[in-house]
């Protein structure tokens, strides 16, 4: 029986739908408001819609290349689909490390929440055993099925959003409307910043794209998700940086916002929900992670551009065991050193990359006529969207940083290593498989 046969399709259109929504709202969304006050003073609740409309242009382009295929790989399968296997390792290798050091970072950011909570947790020792005990727990619930790691992710997506829906009903309901304050225009230095800020406050919808073979219905199913969650982000940010802006007149000084609004009009319980919810979204936001991750490790393996052994599949869960392991421990240690700062800043960058990428295969794809007969959906408006989409993303990355720039440019370098090892390695077996050449 073949892998793809042995795959449990087990993530319907709801799961799919949180899966996206995990992906993007994460920790983030507790201290964003103060930055965004800051760069767009009473307008911020409003830039949230603007910087929407601008993402919609790369999430339709996704939901074209979603409608396509049913194999897992997402960015990486489109790459290589495109523009062949080198272009497409280092799609998938650039999202894998954005990947990993997303989880990194946002067990840090957990085990801070946490620390407010549980004060013992705040402590060296207290922060090394809830990042290894929550990282461990979520492992092993994604290796004994993706029924199991598909519906953690609905319940933690759940767990975030009713804190979050309950700020957005009581702060308006308790809060009256007030002047909102100047509008503020981004200077043209921090323009590149604001944009870059918002976009990728968006960013994340990706990774619902990479579990493909294990969804049921993918070619129609992900590219309603992909929109939907769209829509649901936009409705969530707006409405939160509206009831923070009201509630906390000197937002802008405020570093943990959403905790100081709900304490202005819930009390010190308020500020206690806003931390738990925080906690359980960096948790939701890890485990659709480490739900989706591993699956493109799968996907490079079963290519020959990653060791085989990142390809093998639970005989009982049938589940990528061996590349979630893999993935979880990288997690793991990086999240408990204090080293991953250039990795942070080579995901940026890496990820603008992998959505340039694959707009631009929207356009190289639909000449495909084998493609173009499974397309589901096709995004409007011929090359306009697709090309605009690509054109944004370059101008996002010509807006980098020098940091940012060297540290991509590694990352890059390492890939290229690790394609050409993976290459010889491929062609060294094939030649032990034939054997000798006769006489």
């Amino acid at each position: 029986m073949s892998d793809q046969a042995r795959r449990t399709r087990a993530i319907g259109l709801g799961a799919l739908l949180a899966l996206a929504v995990n992906g993007v709202i994460g920790s983030a969304i507790f201290a964003l408001p103060t930055q965004v006050a800051r760069l767009f003073g009473g307008a911020a609740p409003v830039s949230y819609v603007g910087a929407a409309v601008v993402t919609l242009t790369i999430v339709l382009c996704f939901a074209e290349l979603g409608s396509r295929f049913e194999r897992e790989g997402g960015p990486y399968l489109y790459a290589r689909e495109a523009f062949g296997p080198f272009i497409g390792f280092q799609t998938g290798w650039l999202f894998a490390l954005s990947r990993l050091a997303s989880v990194a970072a946002i067990s840090n950011a957990s085990a801070a929440y946490a620390g407010h909570l549980v004060p013992w947790l705040a402590t060296p020792l207290g922060r090394v055993l809830y990042i290894s005990l929550t990282l461990l727990a979520l492992t092993l619930l994604n290796v004994r099925g993706v029924r199991q790691g598909a519906l953690a992710v609905v319940l933690l997506a759940i767990g975030k959003l009713l804190p979050l829906g309950l700020f957005v009903v009581a702060g308006l309901y308790a809060v009256p409307a007030m002047e909102s304050g100047p509008v503020v225009l981004p200077s043209l230095d921090s323009a590149g910043e604001a944009a870059l800020l918002l976009v990728f406050a968006f960013g994340g919808f990706e990774t619902a794209s990479i579990p493909t073979e294990e969804m049921v219905s993918p070619r129609r199913h992900l590219p309603v998700a992909l929109v939907a969650s769209l829509v649901i982000t936009t409705v969530v940010y707006a409405s939160i940086q509206l009831v923070a802006q009201r509630a906390v007149p000197d937002l802008t000084h405020s570093p943990a916002p959403l905790a100081t609004a709900a304490a202005v009009f819930l009390g010190a319980p308020g500020a206690l929900i806003i931390t738990l919810g925080a906690v359980v979204s960096t948790l939701g936001t890890t485990s659709g992670n480490l739900l989706v991750a591993p699956r493109l490790l799968h996907a490079l393996a079963t290519h020959g551009q990653l060791p085989r052994a990142l390809g093998r599949l639970h005989p009982r869960f049938h589940t990528p065991h061996v590349a979630l392991v893999l993935f979880a421990g990288c997690a793991w240690a990086l999240a408990l050193s204090s080293n991953f700062g250039a990795l942070a800043a080579a995901s940026s960058m890496g990820r603008l990359l992998v959505y340039g990428t694959s707009c631009a295969a929207v356009l190289v794809l639909r000449r495909a006529p084998a493609a173009n007969a499974e397309r589901v959906f096709t995004v409007p408006g011929g090359v306009v969207v697709p090309g605009l989409a690509a054109s944004l993303c370059l101008l996002l990355l010509a807006g980098c940083t020098r940091p940012q720039l060297l540290a991509t440019a590694t990352a890059v370098g390492v890939g290229a290593l690790l394609y050409t090892a993976a290459r010889a390695l491929v062609a060294r077996t094939a030649s032990e498989v034939r054997g000798p050449a006769g006489p």
